[in-house]
């Protein structure tokens, strides 16, 4: 059973990334996501063979079938990551990755087993899916779109109670995210964060649902944003009063809770 739900969230993990890089891209340039997908280089229309995840871009050489231009190397990247990540929250619900439960007696995990357990892993590749577009998309554009991490939240928040949370944890979870970002926009007169980070904010806090577990994940997303941003600043990077995006780190903070909590 673990190895067929290993294939498929590889395969299938593949395909979700192809899906967010059409995303992301008809987001930004406010696009409909109806209708098949285009060369964003010259709009020609693609047929199935140019759209077959990392293989397609292998078979092209990177480069676009009509119009020759480069591929972006974001395309296979991405897809292969999101293949990597669905498989190790596959391998993450059936107990094969190493946890440094240093809170494990703080921490009220909720194990879940049988059929629960499908569903605990569609909800761990609903967090996997909107923490890579928050990465990329923030990364990218220094923006971040309601359309998706709104939705997300919603339906993580109903998965949340089939598995057994606590509405009322969530609930604090989600004050604590409104009071601890909305302090910052306000302080900062919207220097330090955006609006985008709080709602980031509002989805991690729904994700985590337990309030210990969302605190983790800012500490470490903090810090990591701090030393990323540090080493750039040494290194000449970026300046002191450079502007970074605080999406991506939020993102690693919530990966690494997520599979190593």
């Amino acid at each position: 059973m673990m190895v067929f739900w290993l294939i498929f969230g590889f395969i299938f993990g593949l395909a979700i990334g192809s899906f967010l890089n059409c995303l992301m891209w008809r987001l930004y340039h406010k696009k409909s996501m109806l209708g098949r997908s285009i060369c964003p280089l010259c709009g020609h229309q693609l047929s199935f063979r140019d759209n077959i995840p990392i293989i397609s871009f292998i078979l092209l050489k990177g480069h676009c079938r009509y119009c020759h231009k480069k591929i972006s190397i974001q395309y296979p990247l991405v897809e292969l990551i999101s293949g990597l990540l669905f498989s190790l929250v596959v391998l993450k619900n059936f107990g094969y990755l190493p946890s440094f439960n240093f809170l494990e007696n703080y921490l009220p995990i909720i194990q879940v087993r049988g059929g629960m357990l499908a569903l605990q892993i569609i909800r761990d590749w609903l967090g996997v899916f909107t923490l890579l577009f928050i990465f990329v998309y923030d990364l990218k554009y220094q923006i971040i779109e309601d359309i998706v991490l709104l939705p997300a939240a919603g339906i993580v928040f109903i998965l949340n109670l089939f598995l057994g949370w606590s509405w009322q944890g969530m609930m604090i979870s989600l004050f604590l995210a409104l009071v601890f970002f909305g302090l910052q926009y306000v302080l900062t007169k919207a220097k330090g964060i955006g609006l985008g980070d709080i709602r980031i904010g509002i989805f991690l806090a729904v994700f985590f649902a337990n309030f210990r577990i969302f605190l983790v994940v800012l500490f470490l997303s903090y810090i990591i944003g701090a030393l990323i941003s540090l080493i750039l600043i040494i290194f000449k990077e970026k300046k002191w009063s450079s502007q970074i995006p605080l999406g991506p780190f939020l993102s690693l903070g919530g990966f690494l809770i997520l599979f190593f909590s």
